[in-house]
């Protein structure tokens, strides 16, 4: 059988592979209920799940975490609260996989504080540590992953949702300067990632509804897609064999056609309930390579098995047959899914996606 790192380059490459890759995840809740049901702990072992090694940063030795206490000094933050690694405060929210948040640069009153705010300065840092990780990844047949962070969702978490999009308006060099100081950090890893021979580069914002853009496109592209095109033409100088995958759920039809010509590679999740799958298929299907396509809020919680196994014979017929196509969910799996959807979802992505 060959390997995934094989099927995954003939994939992207739209030949046939062999076997259609395919993958789930789920809320901790589900992900119990899995492992009770399959008796073991190795979910994607057992179901034969696409499962890439992941490279991330090593924090040099004796360079202390960042300091973000000043901000929270006097806050009465909710039992179970959590800084994360930029500073916000994630609040429990009750709903399995979701936090709310409460964001340190909420009531800012001055750009200096945005240009002040600390982040780390990976320029220094020392990469070297990934080219065993991919070798060893290589040798094995899988298939290497790297995420080189958010841009928009950082900047939303750290300035606050509704503040972080008055600036848009209002305010758009404290929006920018933000934006840009994430942008640089991420471009760091990115650049690091693609010389270590990273196969698959993850990046990604949620910017639409389920209806629409939350930005008109004039302004993501000035604010945010620039900064990506940025990061993403540097990925492909260095390694033009880097594949480069954008999750957004909801609607971003607008915005396909600036992403394919800025060089992206796989689109994620494409979700049926609120995209045209087979319009984006039919204008791009050459182009790009589909990431998802099983709902999450239709068919994985609400139909049958017999109407999962159907949905993944229909996405394998419509975009899979020539390579382009990796199946999953698209987003993590809830509670409200059955474990037999799941059982059904692995059987028809190998009964279905094996050539």
């Amino acid at each position: 059988m060959s390997t995934d790192l094989a099927n995954f380059r003939a994939t992207v490459e739209h030949r046939r592979p062999e076997r259609i890759l395919y993958h789930a995840d789920f809320v901790e809740d589900l992900r119990r209920r899995v492992v009770d049901y399959i008796g073991t702990e190795d979910i994607a072992g057992h179901f034969g799940f696409f499962s890439p090694v992941g490279l991330g940063p090593q924090r040099p030795e004796g360079l202390p975490p960042l300091d973000y206490t000043r901000y929270w000094e006097g806050e009465d933050l909710p039992e179970g609260t959590q800084i994360d690694g930029n500073g916000v405060a994630m609040v429990p929210s009750g709903m399995y996989h979701f936090w709310g948040y409460i964001s340190p640069l909420r009531n800012a009153q001055s750009l200096e504080e945005i240009e002040c705010y600390p982040m780390d300065d990976m320029r220094d840092w020392d990469w070297s540590h990934l080219d065993a990780i991919v070798a060893d990844a290589h040798a094995q047949g899988r298939v290497v992953s790297a995420f080189p962070g958010h841009m928009y969702e950082t900047a939303w978490q750290i300035r606050g949702l509704e503040q972080f999009l008055v600036d848009v308006i209002e305010r758009p060099a404290w929006a920018e300067c933000l934006l840009e100081r994430i942008a640089e950090q991420n471009q760091i890893r990115a650049r690091a990632y693609a010389r270590a021979g990273a196969d698959l580069i993850q990046c990604g914002d949620d910017v639409a509804s389920q209806v629409a853009l939350i930005f008109s496109p004039t302004v993501w592209r000035k604010m945010i897609h620039s900064r990506w095109a940025r990061i993403w033409a540097e990925i492909k100088s260095i390694n033009p064999q880097c594949i480069i995958w954008y999750h957004s759920d909801g609607n971003i039809i607008d915005i396909v056609p600036d992403m394919v010509d800025a060089g992206l590679d796989i689109l994620n999740p494409l979700q049926p309930e609120c995209l045209d799958v087979d319009a984006i298929h039919a204008r791009f299907g050459t182009r790009l390579t589909f990431d998802g396509t099983i709902g999450t809020q239709s068919t994985m919680p609400w139909g049958t098995p017999r109407q999962v196994r159907e949905r993944v014979k229909e996405v394998v017929t419509r975009y899979g047959e020539s390579g382009g196509l990796i199946i999953g969910p698209t987003h993590v799996l809830e509670p409200e899914v059955p474990v037999e959807n799941i059982v059904a979802l692995a059987d028809a992505c190998r009964e279905f996606g094996t050539f």
